[in-house]
């Protein structure tokens, strides 16, 4: 399982722009990886305030009981790190 800064890292590698939506799937984790570290994420106040999920084309993955495709992170989840 990845830990925050692994998240994060791989966030600014496939993002173009900061803030910028990036499809789940990008990450390269199982389907069930990824519903289980992003609930993680969205469930933990401290982190959950930064990530912003939305869904648009692609796989849908369940992230706290919702149906969403992309993570969108605002920069001031470095300062978690």
């Amino acid at each position: 399982m990845m830990n925050l800064r692994e998240i994060v890292e791989r966030y600014k590698a496939l993002a173009k722009t900061s803030g910028e939506p990036v499809a789940l799937e990008a990450f390269g984790l199982s389907p069930a990886e990824t519903a289980k570290l992003f609930t993680a994420m969205d469930e933990d106040y401290h982190i959950s305030r930064f990530l912003t999920f939305s869904q648009a084309q692609g796989t849908q993955y369940s992230v706290s009981g919702n149906a969403v495709t992309h993570l969108r992170l605002d920069e001031g989840i470095l300062s978690l790190l």
